[in-house]
């Protein structure tokens, strides 16, 4: 089974990308302020840094496997909370291990999903995916969601995706997903959404400036700006799901 936030894996998906990747990054976060730019493995290599992190399988398991554990409960509460009753098919996009899919296709037995990131990744999500028991209804499907259309579903979710990017790359990535969708199909982003009065959600704003710190110019943002970017795409309604803790589901409605 994927772990959950009781399990030891949740806690060790934290220390994996607490201690071994981010705690030295975030001694050189006067310099990520005063540059704007990333301060991670790419620094100074000046690769992007997903190529450094899928720079070789071993690495790249370790990588999603942390994400995993550190993604779990959120996952999980959206799979039981999100009504699917009207829906048959999701698509997850950057799915990774294949997580959300699985998660979902265990709580909604009607619903056939696709894990979608690039191709290096299908192998290790097809494994994970079989593990879980759910190959009938659970795909793994290779390609990169800046270059290629997105697969078409009834329901488009991206969990701590949109927050990798800048404001452009963002956009783009929301209008491929309105594009994705049919009439009435929902656009999901589940991330730890900032307040719109910023006052409240410290773990959003910090998320938001370990962004800085990976990216250079990506951030984390408020459900007020998800629904701003998304009504420039078309779509209409928006709502906030919460989750577990600081996280949240903001869907918008086409």
């Amino acid at each position: 089974m994927f772990l959950d936030r009781q399990s030891p894996g949740y806690i060790g998906g934290i220390l994996e990308m607490a201690n071994a990747r981010l705690y030295r990054f975030w001694s050189d976060l006067t310099e990520a302020l005063k540059t704007g730019m990333p301060q991670n493995e790419t620094k100074n290599s000046g690769e992007p840094m997903f190529a450094k992190l899928y720079e070789t399988p071993e690495r790249l398991e370790q990588f999603m496997n942390a994400m995993s554990g550190v993604s779990a409960g959120n996952f999980k509460a959206f799979a039981k909370k999100f009504d699917f009753s009207k829906y048959k098919t999701l698509c997850d996009v950057g799915g990774a291990t294949g997580q959300l899919s699985c998660m979902v296709a265990a709580a909604n037995p009607h619903v056939s999903c696709i894990s979608f990131d690039l191709p290096k990744v299908v192998p290790i999500a097809t494994r994970k995916i079989e593990q879980e028991g759910l190959a009938d209804r659970v795909a793994a499907a290779g390609g990169d969601f800046f270059v290629d259309p997105l697969p078409k579903a009834d329901v488009i979710t991206m969990g701590m995706i949109l927050h990798d990017w800048n404001l452009d790359k963002k956009k783009t990535l929301i209008r491929k997903a309105y594009d994705a969708l049919p009439e009435g199909g929902a656009f999901v982003v589940i991330e730890a959404l900032i307040d719109d009065a910023r006052r409240e959600n410290a773990f959003g704003l910090l998320m938001s400036l370990n962004m800085l710190i990976e990216f250079g110019d990506a951030f984390d943002y408020s459900g007020s700006d998800f629904a701003s970017w998304c009504r420039e795409a078309g779509f209409r309604d928006f709502e906030i799901i919460p989750l577990t803790g600081p996280s949240s589901a903001a869907v918008a409605y086409k």
